[in-house]
């Protein structure tokens, strides 16, 4: 019988323990923790067919209603850069991934007849 090294498995074991736990540490989004943060984003999120004009004509989204996930992932994208706004990249810069979690699910409470925040 052929005996085989056991550091190749040592290491898989522990890459696989790893990884469990970074998925364990999962952050969760708190709405009301948003309130520190969205002020950041109410310049121009909320304002009915805002339109911004740099670096080119971009017509900005309404957030209320979208899922917290694809929040929290957009704002991720910014950070990284590979989603191209240099403002959005900014503000996104200066968000920790529990500012952007708690954003996500901020937003995804807004309705239309959310009293939180009127304009979304």
């Amino acid at each position: 019988m052929k005996k085989l090294p056991i550091l190749p498995f040592l290491l898989l074991s522990a890459g696989m323990a790893l990884a469990g736990l970074a998925q364990a540490d999962e952050v969760k989004g708190n709405a009301a923790a948003a309130n520190a943060k969205v002020w950041l984003c109410v310049g121009c999120h909320s304002i009915p067919d805002y339109r911004a004009d740099y670096p080119l004509v971009y017509k900005v989204p309404m957030l209320g209603g979208q899922s917290a996930a694809y929040i929290a992932s957009s704002l991720a994208a910014y950070k990284k850069g590979e989603r191209k706004h240099p403002t959005m990249r900014a503000i996104a810069g200066s968000l920790s991934e529990q500012d952007m979690a708690n954003l996500g699910e901020y937003y995804a409470a807004q309705t239309a007849s959310s009293p939180i925040n009127k304009l979304k």
